[in-house]
């Protein structure tokens, strides 16, 4: 780390987060969710050494591929959503750092090239912190770390549609992204986090879709999403810690 980010570090006092893990399906609306919460905290528009409330995503955590393994992806033969792709002994290092208040640098990945860049992000200590990916839950030396995790349940016909138009924005072509989520995308969802959703304290269907309704009667999770705003509003002013069962509808784990 750069000597500004340990200035940065000694400078600011070291305090525990709220960690909050959001997972879900490809496209499921993950980092959607994650920016309403941002939004109803105020902290969308706030500059990032100041923020209470930050964002990382799992997704920054892609393995360095071998030249066999680029050419694979390059081609969308190579398995971005299996566990094995993701380098887990760094994101729970990141993570744990994170938990005890550090300023961390995560990495930045390309998902044109297919390469993790050079650049780094710079993670200051903030008072909440939300994780989102589609596998945060799968590893339980991760998943133990949560304060509270989100499931973001969307249908998979609009996962599909919403990956379609992402990954054609990204240049690839539209058989290659169909052939790629029937081939690894769809197992893999079904495998390997579909059967974490039974670890989440909230479910949230249709995403950012229901979080924005909290004046519709007709809207059957209006009462927990405004009990989870009133939650992350507890967290955010207090800085204290309060047991998010009475706020999940879950028992605690």
């Amino acid at each position: 780390m750069n000597s500004a980010g340990l200035l940065c570090e000694t400078e600011r006092p070291r305090h525990r987060p709220f960690l909050i893990g959001v997972s879900g399906g490809t496209a499921s609306g993950k980092s959607t969710v994650c920016a309403k919460i941002m939004e109803l905290l105020g902290q969308n528009k706030v500059d990032h050494h100041q923020r209470k409330v930050t964002i990382v995503s799992q997704d920054s955590f892609y393995r360095v591929l071998t030249p066999e393994q680029k050419a694979k992806a390059l081609k969308g033969q190579y398995n971005f959503d299996h566990p094995d792709a993701f380098d887990t002994e760094l994101m729970c290092q990141t993570l744990k750092d994170i938990v005890e208040g550090k300023v961390v640098e995560v990495p930045t990945y390309d998902f044109v090239t297919h390469s993790r860049l050079p650049e780094k992000i710079c993670v200051y200590p903030a008072d909440v912190v939300l994780f989102e990916g589609i596998l945060v839950f799968y590893t339980q030396e991760v998943r133990d770390m949560f304060h509270m995790k989100l499931f973001v349940d969307t249908d998979s016909d609009v996962r599909l549609s919403r990956r379609v138009l992402r990954d054609m924005r990204r240049g690839r072509d539209l058989e290659q992204i169909l052939t790629q989520y029937t081939t690894f995308v769809k197992p893999a969802f079904e495998e390997f986090c579909l059967p974490t959703k039974k670890y989440a304290d909230v479910i949230i269907p249709r995403g950012v879709d229901n979080m924005g309704k909290y004046e519709s009667k007709g809207n059957k999770y209006s009462k927990i999403f405004l009990a989870f705003q009133n939650f992350c509003f507890l967290i955010f002013f207090s800085g204290n810690q309060p047991d998010c069962a009475a706020y999940s509808g879950h028992p605690q784990r």
